[in-house]
Parts: C-alpha cells; sequence; structure tokens
C-alpha cells in the first residue's frame, strides 16, 4: 500500500521521519525560500496509480511570515515558482496550504486530500 500520509514531517527544521530524495530536495528548496515555522511535505504517491515508491504526488504544508500580507493566490505561486524544476521534472501533482503562523494558529488543520479519480482507480 504504501507509506503513510504522513511520510515526512518538519518542524522548526528539524527531520522527524524519513524521506525520498524529491521531498527531501521540496523540503530543503521551501524551508530555504520561506523560513517556515512549521512545514510538512507530505509524498501522497501511494494514493494513486503510480508504481510503488514513486514521488510524484505531494501536499506541502509552509506556515510562514513570509506570507503576511499575501493573497492565496500570490502564495501559491511563490511556492510553485521555487519548486518550478520539481514540478517540470516529474512532480505531477502539488496540493499547497500556505498560511501566516496567524492562520495557523488559528486553524491548525489540513484538509484531506481527496481520493484519486484517475488511472485505474475509478
Amino acid at each position: 500500500k504504501g507509506p503513510s500520509p504522513k511520510a515526512v514531517l518538519m518542524w522548526a527544521g528539524r527531520v522527524l521521519l524519513a524521506m525520498g530524495e524529491v521531498q527531501k530536495i521540496i523540503t530543503e528548496k521551501l524551508t530555504s525560500k520561506f523560513k517556515p515555522v512549521h512545514l510538512e511535505v507530505l509524498n501522497e504517491s501511494y494514493k494513486h496509480s503510480v508504481p510503488p515508491g514513486s514521488e510524484t504526488h505531494f501536499k506541502v504544508v509552509v506556515v510562514s511570515d513570509s506570507f503576511q500580507d499575501q493573497a492565496l493566490i500570490q502564495r501559491h505561486r511563490a511556492v510553485n515558482e521555487t519548486l518550478a524544476v520539481e514540478i517540470a521534472g516529474g512532480v505531477h501533482a502539488l496540493s499547497i496550504v500556505a498560511k501566516t503562523p496567524a492562520q495557523w494558529a488559528a486553524a491548525p488543520q489540513v484538509p484531506a486530500s481527496p481520493a484519486c479519480l484517475g488511472g485505474g482507480k475509478h
């Protein structure tokens, strides 16, 4: 079935669980660019019709002061621009939750990802 949805979890730059190479790159880039107070990089590839061990579908949760006074679309664009090489090179899907620390403190939940409807899963 694959790894748990919490395949990687970082808090204040400390890796708590193991991760794959693409996950590491995504984590490093987001950490460098946004200096997050909370960061989760979740490999959700196992939920999709891809070979075991794939790193093609990710959800990122980025909580950063750098999102202050930015519209949601601006935050998403900034994350997409930061990960442009990975998106062009094999990351097929990227779900983004981008919040300020105040927004995260008020609502520290991450919405569940929808079930895969692609490939042979429907």
